[in-house]
């Protein structure tokens, strides 16, 4: 019997006034088998010197140009020795100091451990004050099909055995995780619902302009793994719905 080793992956860039709430929250954690690994795209802020004074134990740290945030995410996971990864990125923090003790609490048969693990995702400001939950809500049972119905579970709080690992595919710039998540899915087979809420994410928004380049990005995913009549219907029925509600 064994407890599960976490790779949890914080990638920044410029990230000195977000990454403090980031650093805490991982620190904070009761769980001790954890392994902490940053991958910083050259930052020309005071972004390193934060990660040096924070006192936190970063097992690998790698501070060099890339190609965007995937492909940091890749080089992460690259470097990753535990069981399972998690992408936490600079701004969000874990629910609670126990959220990973709760989680990999009672997983500690090796032969049985869930491909992923999965669960909430509550919404703050950069004051770190709650903004209620995600609009999605995790399903459930979760399943590759699942995802036609929009990105029911977010990046951060989708935790995969890293053994399943896939690489983000870099042709997309804004929605790649998208796709990821669908595609590991695909190749899973025990899901495991921790029915809590796992992160706090930081809510900043996008521009308009990566906005409508996400969701056309989205639709090219949704279409390529789901179909393009299948896709197109549930888009047509959102709207619908979304007309209804107003």
């Amino acid at each position: 019997m064994t407890h599960p080793t976490l790779s949890v992956i914080t990638v920044t860039f410029n990230a000195e006034r977000t990454l403090p709430h980031t650093l805490k929250s991982v620190a904070e954690q009761t769980y001790p088998h954890i392994e902490y690994i940053v991958i910083d795209g050259a930052s020309t802020d005071g972004t390193l010197q934060e990660l040096k004074q924070s006192g936190v134990t970063v097992h690998h740290l790698v501070s060099e140009p890339d190609k965007g945030l995937y492909d940091a995410m890749n080089k992460g996971a690259a470097l990753a020795t535990g069981d399972y990864l998690c992408f936490l990125n600079a701004g969000d923090a874990f629910f609670s100091p126990t959220t990973v003790e709760q989680i990999f609490g009672g997983l500690l048969d090796n032969d049985k451990l869930p491909h992923v693990i999965y669960g909430e995702t509550a919404l703050v400001n950069e004051a770190r004050q709650p903004m209620g939950m995600r609009h999605h809500r995790a399903p459930k049972r979760l399943h590759w099909r699942s995802f036609r119905k929009g990105m029911l579970v977010s990046h951060q709080a989708f935790i995969l055995r890293r053994d399943l690992f896939l690489p983000y595919n870099l042709a997309y710039r804004f929605s790649a995780d998208v796709d990821w998540c669908i595609r590991v899915m695909k190749r899973s087979r025990r899901f495991h619902n921790t029915r809590l809420t796992l992160i706090n994410y930081l809510n900043e928004g996008m521009t308009t302009a990566n906005h409508k380049a996400s969701l056309k990005e989205r639709f090219r995913i949704m279409c390529k793994h789901y179909g393009v009549v299948t896709t197109v219907w549930r888009h047509i029925l959102f709207v619908m719905n979304h007309l209804a509600k107003r």
